[in-house]
């Protein structure tokens, strides 16, 4: 894996992290009782956004590191997931 590599797995990571966490303690509007017009009843309250990237942050960056060392260490290469033999060794 280069460093290409590791960026781009990083960031996978990293959003579907993010994507997990952001329903997590989730108030719409209409469940506080403030609905702002011009927009819809489930948007959220107080999304805290900058809290969310960081615990995704700290959930991603051991997650990344521990794929990163199975990927660099060689116990799973691209051949052992080759299930069709499809791919030239």
């Amino acid at each position: 894996m280069n460093l290409t590599g590791g960026i781009v797995l990083f960031a996978v990571i990293w959003f579907m992290v993010f994507f997990v966490v952001l329903p997590i303690r989730f108030r719409s509007q209409e469940e506080a009782g403030s609905v702002v017009p011009g927009t819809p009843a489930s948007a959220p309250d107080d999304p805290r956004l900058g809290r969310k990237a960081w615990i995704t942050t700290l959930v991603a960056v051991p997650l990344w590191a521990a794929i990163a060392a199975v990927i660099l260490s060689g116990a799973v290469s691209i051949q052992d997931l080759d299930f069709f033999g499809r791919l030239a060794r």
